[in-house]
Formats: structure tokens, sequence, C-alpha cells
């Protein structure tokens, strides 16, 4: 009897071990690709980039900001649909550092221009430069 519960609960082991590896692999988000890049100056604005000519669909965003500080108010993702998400940012991004990670409505998206609303900060009101990454 002892016997026969070892081998039951190795069993069960076995196959929520398997089970879990096949469907992480089924659901694997692919890696960070950039997808453009902004310079952006002046001491409040708004900027567009535009993503003529790509054909990846993207699930996820995300900025990195350099060459200078940046304060993000919003940001507006436009879709080949016509439809559009609105993502409230104000952020503060010092030189070099990373959004959070934006998830974008309805899945797998195809972008055809992002609109920033920004200001930037430093020496002389400065200057920075906004890129974008997307992934699967």
């Amino acid at each position: 009897m002892q016997v026969t519960k070892t081998l039951f609960s190795l069993a069960l082991a076995v196959f929520f071990t398997f089970s879990t590896a096949f469907q992480s692999s089924k659901t694997a988000i692919g890696p960070w690709r950039f997808l453009g890049d902004k310079n952006v100056n002046f001491s409040v604005d708004r900027d567009v980039l535009h993503f003529s000519n790509w054909g990846d669909d993207v699930r996820q965003l995300k900025l990195k900001v350099t060459d200078g500080p940046l304060k993000m108010y919003s940001m507006t993702v436009h879709f080949d649909n016509g439809s559009t998400q609105s993502v409230e940012l104000r952020n503060h991004f010092a030189q070099g550092s990373w959004s959070r990670v934006i998830d974008l409505d309805g899945g797998l998206r195809h972008l055809t221009k992002i609109e920033f609303v920004y200001e930037t900060q430093g020496f002389l009101k400065g200057k920075s430069r906004v890129a974008v990454w997307g992934r699967k």
C-alpha cells in the first residue's frame, strides 16, 4: 500500500513537471527588439514616432531614455486598425533608465505611430533620446 502511494505521488510530480514545462514554452514571450527612436528637445513638447513598413507585431512596449533626463507625461499608441491606447506615464526618467513594461490592449498589435508628451530637463532644458523597444 505504501509503495503504491509513493509511486502515485511520484507519477503526479512527473506529470505536473512536464505539463508546466510544455505550457511555458507555448506562452513564451520573444526577446526585446528595437523599434525606433526619437531625439527630443525644448522644454515641453509633443513628438511623434512613425512606424512605416514595419512588419512585426508586438504585445508589449518599453522605453529607454538616453542622452539626458526627461519627464514623460503621456504616450498615445496608434494601431493599424485606427484604434489608440493612452498610457499615462508621469515618470521622471534619468539618463539611461527604462520605463515599466507596457502591455498593449488586445494582445498582439501592429503599431503605426506613438505620440509622446514630455519635458526635457537638465542644462538649458537639454536634449534626450527616447528609444522604443517591443516584444511579442
